[in-house]
């Protein structure tokens, strides 16, 4: 189960800070991490964006730019 620290922890073999995420525990030690509020589970889930496909650029013909004297 990958975990997310929320305090920083040290053993043997391994150090993690808060925001590390790691797969290094086994489900009960993860599970006891999370119940003692310690850590969170990670969820990976898509998250999925709708994007308006951009406007086509329309233009006057026949109009130029000029500079009045």
């Amino acid at each position: 189960m990958k975990i997310r620290m929320l305090v920083s922890i040290a053993g043997s073999g391994f150090a993690l800070g808060a925001g590390d995420e790691t797969e290094n525990f086994s489900d009960a030690e993860a599970v006891r991490l999370i119940e003692a509020g310690f850590a969170v589970p990670v969820v990976e889930k898509t998250m999925e964006r709708a994007v308006a496909a951009p406007a086509p650029e329309t233009r006057r013909a026949g109009r130029s730019a000029k500079a009045s004297d």
